[in-house]
Order: structure tokens, then sequence, then C-alpha cells
């Protein structure tokens, strides 16, 4: 892959040695650089790699006000031989491609953004740690500029992606509140995609669900509020009866990518995988008939995170947590070791650098 395009302006000293890399949190310190490119009259600008900084932009930008605002996370890993490897980074931008879509936004140069990411972690490459369990994971971000207040879409817009080393997001078993009160999507909505405002929409139910002493909650439908979709700002699982069960991508999830990895690599283990509607009764007479024996939430920035409680109004479904055989180990272990370069990648989705 060439970089002849990718214009980049370094930093006159590195703050790589400042940091605590055996100590990560997650998302709080940034590496050097970050890659931006314009969207104006109709077309992209060429991206940009400068040194990474606040930027300037008008209040009146169409995005704080109207909220075209879209982003995506991924991860770049370092490898056994120690290389970079990036993991899946085309299908994470092909989904934030059909998130502008559905937020009537440009088009994203993804041939040029890929190239540019590449180059940008190149650039901070020392900033992917080498400690068991951690990465840097990469933000992209992509919103409108026009300083307008005309409720439509914007002319203008910036494509940004910046990037921060971290260690895990959970350190902890989930604990789970089933929300009965807030929705995350409704069928037509944007559920499906990584719409900035989504993210707003749960913060409430969040932190309700934290001051009651869970880490998050368990997101129900919208028209009935008894089908599960999702857990917190994840995908979730249910080993029911030795099969793998998981809601299916009807509109209001968002497909994510590590889901796909998951399923994919639970299908090779021979365990058999259904998407289909789950029902919070379902759960219930699944957890007393002892058929629902383990729970996990999946995504980019927690990989595989066990479950081990869900409260449903009075009811409490523990769960054993078996860090030694169970299938959420299993599986979590089998990501790390292709993503880390230590076992084979049969669908090519590692990027070496």
């Amino acid at each position: 892959m060439t970089t002849q395009t990718i214009s980049v302006q370094r930093v006159t000293k590195s703050r790589v040695s400042e940091v605590d890399f055996a100590n990560l949190p997650f998302g709080t310190i940034f590496a050097d650089h970050m890659l931006t490119a314009d969207y104006s009259n109709g077309k992209w600008a060429e991206p940009q790699i400068v040194p990474y900084a606040p930027i300037t932009i008008s209040p009146a930008a169409s995005a704080l006000h109207y909220g075209q605002s879209i982003f995506e996370g991924f991860k770049a890993f370092r490898q056994q031989d120690g290389g970079v490897a990036l993991f899946r980074v085309a299908d994470n931008l092909a989904r934030m491609q059909r998130s502008a879509q559905r937020l009537a936004m440009p088009p994203l140069n993804t041939d040029a953004f890929l190239e540019g990411i590449v180059e940008l972690v190149r650039q901070d490459r020392d900033w992917v740690p080498k400690t068991a369990g951690s990465s840097l994971y990469i933000r992209p971000l992509y919103f409108a500029t026009e300083e307008t207040l005309l409720v439509r879409p914007a002319t203008s817009y910036r494509f940004m992606v910046m990037t921060c080393p971290v260690g895990p997001y959970f350190t902890q078993p989930l604990r789970l509140l089933a929300e009965e009160t807030y929705v995350r999507a409704f069928p037509g909505g944007t559920g499906a995609t990584k719409a900035a405002g989504n993210y707003a929409g749960s913060l409430l139910a969040a932190r309700d669900a934290q001051e009651k002493g869970f880490h998050s909650v368990l997101w129900l439908d919208g028209p009935t509020r008894t089908f599960v979709e999702e857990s917190g700002l994840m995908n979730i699982l249910f080993i029911i009866d030795g099969v793998a069960v998981t809601p299916p991508l009807a509109g209001t999830i968002l497909p994510g990518v590590t889901r796909d990895s998951v399923l994919t690599f639970l299908r090779e283990m021979q365990i058999p995988v259904t998407e289909r509607p789950i029902s919070m009764d379902e759960l219930l007479a699944a957890h007393k008939s002892q058929k629902l024996t383990e729970a996990f939430a999946v995504g980019t920035a927690a990989t595989v995170a066990p479950v081990e409680l869900i409260r449903y109004r009075t009811h409490d479904l523990s769960l054993p947590i078996d860090p030694a055989s169970s299938i959420a180990t299993k599986v979590r272990a089998r990501l790390e070791s292709l993503r880390t370069g230590h076992s084979p990648d049969p669908h090519n989705w590692l990027l070496p650098l």
C-alpha cells in the first residue's frame, strides 16, 4: 500500500515516553498524531496527518445542532513478532459508510482513508502497547461542519481519526439491569448505525443502572419491552441448552464486527449458533431449568465480557463464571490469539503494517 498522497506533519517531540503502559485507562490518553480530511464543493480533500491537538469549529456547525455525526472504533495489535496489525479495519469502514448513508452524509473516500489510517498507525507505532490484553484503539469521527442553522443535510464535513493506547474496558464480570423505561432504538430508526445521538440517548439509563450497582443496562425492544436487544454498548449472546443464541440483526441492533467474529469462531468450534428473538420470559424459564449456562457481551472495547447477573423486575438471573472452561473464555482466547498473530488468520482479518 502506497502512502504518496498522505501529507505528514510530525510532532517535534513524542509524548510516548510519558505513558505508563502497565496501567492504561480506556480512552483518555491520545497518541501524537491524528488524521484529518475535509469535504466541500462535492468532494473530499486529500487526508493529512497532523499533531493531535484541539480543533476550531463554528458554534453554528450543523453537527452541533442537528446531530449529523457518526463514528467507528477498531484496534491495532502488537504481533508476536513485534510487528503491528489492524483488525478488520475494512469492515469497520464499510459499516461507517452505511452509517453515513443513513444520516444523509456524503460517501466516504474509504480507499484514501484506509491508506491514511495505515500511515497514521505507522507514524505512531510506538504507541501500540506490548502488554497482553492491551491495544491501540482507533477512533474515526465524521461530522457536519457547515455553518448554518438550516435543517437539512450539510454541505461540508470533516473526517478525523485519533488513536489511544488502551487496557481492558471491563475488569470484572458484568451486572446488567433489564431496562423497561427507556429504549435504545425503534424499527425504522438509527439503531443499526454508530450515530453519536444513539449514545447520547443511552447515557441516562446507563447512569441510573450504575447508581443501583450495575455496570450497564440490558436493552429491550421498543415496541413491547419484552425482547432482548443489546447489552449496554455491546451485542450479547446466551448459551441456552448448549446453543449460542443472539438477537437477530433486524435494523435496531448494531451489526458488531466483534459479534460477527465471535459467531464465526463459535461455528468453527462446532457450537450451534442461532440468531433469533429472545424474550425475557424465555430467559427466566431457561434460567429456572438451568439451561441458561452463560451470557456474555461482545464489542470492540471489551472484546468478550462475561455476564454474572441480569436483573429483570424482581428476578435476579445469576450465572456461573468459570474462567477455566466457559465458552466465553475459549472464544475470547481464540480471538486474542488471532489478533496478536499467535494463530493463523484464515479469514484475512488482519492488515499488517
